[in-house]
């Protein structure tokens, strides 16, 4: 009934909302905050004036795309 693209995005889905809900409960507990290094690294943009902010995550961007690349490329490694 479902194609295999539909099911990929489905399984895709449902792998985010799952590793959402796994860091808001991991960031609720104020002892354990230990992604607060994400955002804050070295290309990562931040400009904060009196009423203005503006914020650009390259770096964190380019870390988040190299690891998303590698998870998909095993996935697609070990699937075939």
């Amino acid at each position: 009934m479902f194609s295999d693209a539909g099911k990929i995005v489905v399984a895709g889905g449902l792998i985010i909302v799952g590793f959402g809900l796994l860091l808001m409960i991991i960031e609720s507990d104020a002892s354990s905050r230990w992604l607060n290094w994400f955002g804050n690294l070295p290309l990562d943009i931040k400009i904060e004036k009196s009423n203005f902010r503006f914020y650009f995550p390259i770096g964190s961007s380019i870390l988040l795309s190299l690891l998303l690349s590698l998870l998909l490329f095993l996935i697609n490694k070990f699937i075939r």
